[in-house]
């Protein structure tokens, strides 16, 4: 019997058949290659599977599903999050079914897995600005990490990126004199210039100063980066952004949600626009956004920018108030009782 070595296959995909599809964005090809990691480390940590002597066999539907179970019960990963690990695997039993008709069967199978509901609440995750200046008050500016967590944390809120965004940036693409921006890459290969204020300036200088990034040959390397002097993972800055939040919450609890995610920053960044009354247009283009109808999203879940229409609608329909101060003493006093 004909033996179907999965890295062998995994391979062939990464290298092969996804360069080929013109269809794949940088940033899907990064999702696809995190999901694998996932999937591989818990055939490796839970289920004591090697991954070198893996086989296409050894791996069937209720295997998938055991392994996205695990994902959202173990993990603590969000349905969304779990419907894209399942979207980047079906990809590639996709591409079994051309490679190994054989297996065809066993594909159908895998590809047969729904992805799950995602509930919409209607609530948007985001922090006050008090609560922002708590969060940027947690990294220890000290330490030379300190400082770089600070510089992330700064960054991704300053400028609303998405966390690729920021994970993508090269020393390059910053400019800390005067006018100072960053040019963020962001989906479908589209630039844009975002300014950036002082005090960010400083922040990044003083974190760049310490990791000897100002030299002109390090043009090309990335802005944040681990210990292996590799570009930082969207996971890597998530534990950044949780371990400062939990800290910050400890004391402050009333200021901050349960979860964070690095997303909440860019929410956050896009409604204290809208509250100093930004104009919608202006936050499209900051936040990158096709449609104008995509930024309306925080106009519509902002309470208190529905709060001040309410508030301007009623001050042209409603008449003024005419009660006497004894009118408003029977009010009170007729109030107290139900209160």
């Amino acid at each position: 019997m004909k033996e179907y070595n999965f890295g062998k296959y995994l391979s062939s995909y990464f290298l092969s058949y996804i360069p080929s599809r013109m269809d794949y964005s940088e940033n899907t090809v990064k999702s696809y290659r995190d999901a694998f990691t996932i999937f591989l480390r818990y055939c490796t940590k839970v289920l004591n599977l090697k991954p070198e002597k893996m086989k296409i066999t050894d791996i069937n539907k209720d295997f998938i599903e055991d392994f996205l179970n695990w994902l959202v019960d173990k993990k603590g990963y969000s349905i969304k999050t779990r419907n894209q690990r399942l979207a980047a695997l079906q990809s590639f039993f996709r591409f079994l079914q051309i490679e190994t008709p054989e297996n065809l069967e066993r594909c159908n199978s895998i590809l047969s897995i729904k992805a799950k509901k995602v509930q919409n609440t209607g609530q948007m995750t985001y922090l006050s600005i008090n609560a922002i200046r708590k969060l940027l008050a947690t990294p220890n500016s000290k330490t030379k990490e300190g400082k770089r967590d600070l510089a992330i944390l700064t960054l991704l809120y300053d400028t609303g990126a998405r966390v690729q965004e920021i994970i993508d940036l090269n020393v390059c693409d910053l400019r800390l004199s005067s006018p100072a921006t960053v040019k963020l890459l962001g989906k479908g290969q589209k630039v844009r210039v975002i300014p950036i204020n002082p005090q960010t300036v400083n922040i990044i200088k003083s974190y760049m100063d310490n990791y000897q990034l100002l030299d002109e040959e390090n043009l090309k390397t990335p802005v944040f980066f681990n210990k292996q002097k590799r570009r930082l993972s969207r996971a890597g800055i998530g534990y950044i952004l949780k371990k400062h939040f939990e800290i910050a919450r400890i004391n402050n609890s009333n200021h901050f949600p349960v979860k964070i995610s690095p997303h909440a920053l860019r929410h956050s960044k896009a409604m204290h626009l809208l509250e100093a009354n930004v104009n919608l247009i202006y936050i499209r283009d900051f936040l990158g956004h096709v449609s104008v109808s995509t930024t309306e999203i925080y106009a519509k879940a902002n309470p208190e920018i529905k709060r001040k229409a309410i508030e301007a609608a009623n001050n042209n329909v409603l008449p003024e108030e005419t009660l006497t101060t004894n009118d408003k003493e029977v009010l009170l006093d007729w109030l107290k009782e139900f209160i």
